[in-house]
Formats: structure tokens, C-alpha cells, sequence
């Protein structure tokens, strides 16, 4: 009785989020709201001090889970804000995209921009950046949203490739189940998918569009802080690499030196706009993903993922992997992920490099499935879950088409 109410709260979120254009209550609340209902009940279910300090404990590792989330987001969104403000992102485009292009062509060059930018770092990072590009062109709500559902899977199917893309990568390779050299095969299914994307979202495009011309207004301060940006995104996969330095603290320090540049180059009433860039972090994505983390937690919890894991080693691994995949649409991938390396199944290097590429990907065929989804539904005004839909037909056939590639190559490659 107590599992079938908490599943039917995530229900319900899930609900409150597709129906948010009808009920008109923002999505963060909602989920908020319904995922402290869920901690709450289950302290009162608890029965005994024993157990209720048991369900504090993991309460806390999901809090801690989620802190760790909240400030990375933070970190990296201040910085996006900030060179947004300037116009540096948009100059930026303007020197890597032509002036005048046309929109198919721009389609397949955003996507491609999206897919090599979230291979070398986070998701979030590379969201946030390739949804500025949208900003500098003129285009229409139609193509702005087809091309922020692209830019989605894009990421996703970046970040597959190589351990600083995505954290199911990283966790997959950490366990010992594939290797660098390995993961770097599945940059070809990625990017034929993404390409297969691009060109079916641009067959009834015409015309050209150009740049919205940007006034150069910045200074030197400000290029020293794209700088260290930059390097803060480098910084993020050498010292988690070599010295397993979680990338929220390195993120930290970038934005701590940012901060102290903003002090020693300008005077006090400008260090402390500086410091106001902080103000204008998206904070309703963020108390979404508060609310969201707080119900899959709480699946985890009672079980429900272990269950999960439970029906998955009742089929062949290639059909399993790939029904992980469509599942991780709907369930967060990262304690998706855990409880399968937690199962620890018998599978070869084939099966586990499927299996990558299913849980990066498949979060893209449900705008709610992935942190790129949920940043780019919070950023473009035009791209709802239900304007997402009418996508799922085009984004499974290039997952399923990306899918089948990565078993092809892995079997014939790995064995």
C-alpha cells in the first residue's frame, strides 16, 4: 500500500509536468512539492527509530547527490550568464558560423558544434553553450525548437564517447567494463545518428537565415574570464582524471577566480554586478531538478530501480540494453545505471559499450529524461513536454539507428 502511493506521487509529478500548459502551475512546484511528500511519508512510515534513522541516512546521500548537482549548475550557469551578458558567446559564434547560411546547413552545423562540444565536457556545460547559439540567429519559434531538439541529442549522444562527456560513462568505465580506447568507437554511431537528425529536421527548411549583429562592447576583463572558463572546463577532465578531483569543486574554484578577477580589474560597484550574475541563474530549473532527484531518490529507496534490474537480467542483454535506454526517458539514468553495475551482469565488452550508448542516448526521447532536456525546457519558451512529442517518432529512429551501429561495430571491433 505505502510503495503503491509514493509510485503514483512520481506519477502524479510526471503528470503535472506533461499537463503544465493546461493546469498553468509551474512544473518546479509541482515536483517540489510531491517529492518532499514522498521523504515525508516515508519517515512517518517508518515504524521505528531504527528505521527512521535509516531513511534519514539515505535521504542525506540523495541530498548530498543533489547539493553536489545544485552547485555545479550554479557554477557553470553564472559563468554562461555572464559572457551571455557581454555578447562573448555570440562573438564567438560569429567568428565559428558564417554570417549568412542556410538553415539546413546551419541544422547540421549546430548539431555536429552540439556533439563535439559535449564529448570533451559536462552535459550541462555544453547545453547552456549551444542553446546561446540559437540566441545570434534569426529564426523562427518552429526552427528554434526543432533545433533545441536537436541540440538535446546532440549532447546526450556526445557525451557517450568519452568519460568526461557523461557521468554514466565515467561510471561504467570506473567499474572496469570498458576502456578509453573502446568508448571512442561509439563517437561514429553518435555522430551519424545526430547527422541522420539534423538532415530529417531540416527537409522541409528553406531560406537563409544571419546573425543578429552584436555590439562589441566587452573588454579585456572580460575575455580574461571566457579564459578562465576555458580552462576551468580543461581543468574539469585533467583533475578528475588524474586525480579524481570531482568536477563541482573544480567548477568552484573557477568561479572563485572569476570572482576575485572581478575584484582586482574593476572597481566596487562593478565587482559587485559581477557577483550579481549569480541572481540571474535559471533557479526554477534548479528547484525542478530538486523536486525530481528528490522522487527518483525515493524510487530507489523503496526498491523500485532494484526491480528494475530485476526484469533486465530476464532477457538478452542487446534487448535488455536497449529497452535501459527508452527507460532512462522516463527514470533518471545515473541510479539507473548504479543499480545495473551494482547487479554487475556478465556481458561483453559489445553488450557494456551498447549499454553506454543506450542510457547517454535514450534520456533524449522524453524532454524530462535528461539535465540537457530539462535546462533547454526551462531556456527556450517555445519547447514544452508536449511540443517535445511530436519529435519522439524522428529522435527514436535515429536512437534505435544509433543503437543498432554501436552493435554492429562493437561486435565486429571488441567480440
Amino acid at each position: 500500500m505505502l510503495h503503491t502511493f509514493l509510485i503514483s506521487l512520481a506519477v502524479l509529478a510526471l503528470l503535472s509536468i506533461v499537463l503544465e500548459e493546461v493546469t498553468h502551475i509551474n512544473k518546479a512546484k509541482t515536483t517540489l512539492f510531491l517529492g518532499c511528500i514522498a521523504w515525508i511519508t516515508l519517515f512517518m512510515a517508518s515504524g521505528s527509530p531504527e528505521n527512521s534513522k535509516l531513511v534519514g541516512e539515505e535521504l542525506n546521500e540523495n541530498l548530498l547527490e543533489i547539493a553536489t548537482l545544485w552547485l555545479f549548475l550554479m557554477s557553470t550557469m553564472t559563468f554562461v550568464a555572464y559572457l551571455n551578458a557581454k555578447g562573448m558567446i555570440q562573438v564567438l559564434v560569429q567568428k565559428i558560423f558564417p554570417q549568412q547560411v542556410s538553415v539546413r546547413m546551419l541544422m547540421l552545423q549546430v548539431g555536429m558544434f552540439s556533439l563535439v562540444l559535449s564529448t570533451f565536457c559536462d552535459n550541462v556545460t555544453a547545453t547552456l553553450v549551444s542553446l546561446g547559439l540559437l540566441t545570434t540567429f534569426n529564426l523562427d519559434n518552429q526552427m528554434r525548437r526543432r533545433m533545441a531538439v536537436l541540440i538535446i541529442f546532440a549532447v546526450n549522444s556526445g557525451g557517450v564517447a568519452l568519460i568526461t562527456g557523461d557521468v554514466t560513462t565515467l561510471m561504467i568505465f570506473l567499474a572496469g567494463k570498458v576502456h578509453i580506447s573502446e568508448l571512442l568507437i561509439l563517437f561514429i554511431p553518435a555522430g551519424i545518428s545526430v547527422g541522420l537528425l539534423a538532415v530529417l529536421f531540416s527537409l522541409k527548411a528553406e531560406g537563409r537565415v544571419s546573425t543578429t549583429p552584436v555590439e562589441q562592447n566587452y573588454n579585456t576583463v572580460d575575455i580574461v574570464i571566457g579564459c578562465i572558463f576555458f580552462a576551468t572546463i580543461i581543468l574539469t577532465m585533467v583533475l578528475n582524471v588524474l586525480f579524481g578531483i570531482p568536477p563541482v569543486l573544480t567548477f568552484l574554484f573557477g568561479l572563485s577566480v572569476m570572482f576575485l578577477v572581478g575584484r582586482t580589474s574593476k572597481s566596487n560597484k562593478e565587482e559587485v554586478q559581477v557577483l550579481e550574475y549569480i541572481r540571474q541563474v535559471e533557479f526554477d530549473t534548479l528547484l525542478f531538478f530538486l523536486g525530481i532527484l528528490l522522487l527518483v531518490g525515493m524510487l530507489k529507496e523503496i526498491g523500485t530501480l532494484n526491480l528494475l534490474t530485476d526484469v533486465y537480467g530476464m532477457y538478452n542483454p542487446s534487448i535488455s540494453n536497449f529497452f535501459t535506454g527508452v527507460g532512462s526517458a522516463l527514470l533518471d539514468n545515473v541510479p539507473l545505471t548504479a543499480a545495473l553495475l551494482k547487479a554487475d551482469p556478465v556481458l561483453t565488452t559489445a553488450q557494456w559499450l551498447s549499454l553506454t550508448y543506450a542510457v547517454g542516448v535514450g534520456g533524449s526521447l522524453l524532454i524530462i529524461g535528461s539535465a540537457s532536456g530539462i535546462i533547454a525546457m526551462s531556456k527556450v519558451e517555445e519547447l514544452t513536454f508536449v511540443s517535445y512529442l511530436k519529435y519522439v517518432p524522428a529522435l527514436l529512429l535515429c536512437y534505435c539507428i544509433g543503437y543498432g551501429l554501436t552493435l554492429f561495430l562493437a561486435n565486429n571491433i571488441h567480440g
